[in-house]
């Protein structure tokens, strides 16, 4: 078993910490968090005894602790890949809460580090684990699609309304608007079943008052291989989850967290009610075989050049939004990750 300590115990970080050793379930056989470091501790204490948290304020302390394997950061977008290097450097791999960076250079300078130091590194995107986007990603790999010509995603997610925290609206935060935070689940499900974004159009339509955030966002992609997609957002809108695939012979969409329906010519409608899971915890505890097994990147949960090629795309939204035309994506797998 891994020893973990989280950095933040906001509404996320609890979350964390609640999928592997709280609620019902029996607690995880691969990993328990052990401490963690908030501003004010008196907000966390009660939270902090109930799960057997030691609680602090020091982030330097828990990265000299050698009785911490590993880290998990849930604080805001701008530090990750800042902490991030500060855990490569101590020797701590690290889980860092998407997005992993709010640049390219940023997102490559932390996952270079973490490669250097021999630790393992992977990003909170939970939805991986969806039965909807595992029975998803078989059907688009089993062929049975044809080639694959246009996917369209959707993402509304009103938390922004009822888990209101104002550093999430500032620019320097959420530079490419609602993808920064929610949409970045949706864009890592496409760049992992279909690669490198190639261009980007990016709008966003926004309705007063501007403290609730009444905004659509539209994303326009063309991906490295001959293919295009359509991703939208409404941010204050009832949770809403959305992406389908379209080959020549068929379709495949995923809904939520568990439904699927195929389409495929010639052949009845297929819809699928899949049992469900508890995503954070089964990332844990992939992060925590990784790190029990002290894996190389290539075999880090979440592939670098995925990392990366998400990262590339939410630059490339938010240059699209700040200049209001369509832009060129920049190929991370062109730049050197040794």
């Amino acid at each position: 078993m891994i020893r973990a300590a989280v950095i933040g115990l906001g509404r996320w970080g609890r979350n964390h910490v609640r999928s592997v050793q709280g609620g019902d379930a029996e607690p995880s056989a691969q990993v328990r968090f052990v401490s963690a470091v908030v501003q004010t501790p008196e907000k966390s204490a009660g939270f902090a005894r109930e799960h057997g948290l030691e609680l602090g304020t020091d982030f330097d302390a828990v990265l000299a602790d050698p009785s911490i394997d590993a880290v998990v950061l849930a604080t805001p977008n701008s530090q990750h890949a800042g902490q991030v290097r500060a855990c490569a450097a101590a020797g701590k791999s690290v889980l860092s809460e998407k997005p992993l960076a709010l640049s390219l250079d940023d997102a490559r300078s932390a996952v270079q580090a973490c490669i250097d130091a021999g630790v393992v590194l992977t990003v909170g995107q939970d939805k991986r684990h969806w039965p909807s986007m595992r029975e998803l990603g078989k059907v688009v790999a089993s062929g049975v699609l044809g080639p694959v010509l246009h996917a369209e995603g959707h993402f509304s997610n009103e938390n922004q309304k009822n888990f209101f925290t104002s550093w999430r609206e500032r620019p320097e935060e959420a530079p490419a608007s609602s993808l920064t935070a929610t949409g970045i689940h949706v864009l890592d499900g496409m760049i992992r079943l279909f690669g490198p974004v190639a261009r980007v159009s990016a709008t966003t339509v926004s309705q007063p008052p501007p403290d609730e955030a009444l905004d659509a966002l539209t994303m326009v992609y063309t991906f490295e291989r001959p293919m295009s997609a359509v991703l939208c957002g409404v941010r204050p809108t009832p949770l809403f989850w959305r992406l389908h695939v379209f080959g020549r012979d068929g379709s495949v969409e995923a809904i939520g967290d568990r439904e699927v329906v195929i389409r495929l010519t010639g052949k009845p409608v297929q819809r699928l009610d899949l049992p469900p899971v508890n995503g954070l915890r089964l990332q844990m505890e992939a992060f925590a075989a990784a790190v029990a097994a002290r894996a190389a990147a290539t075999a880090w949960p979440i592939p670098p050049a995925e990392m990366l090629g998400t990262i590339a795309a939410v630059e490339a939204v938010a240059r699209s939004l700040r200049e209001g035309r369509p832009v060129q994506g920049e190929n991370p797998g062109q730049t050197r990750i040794s």
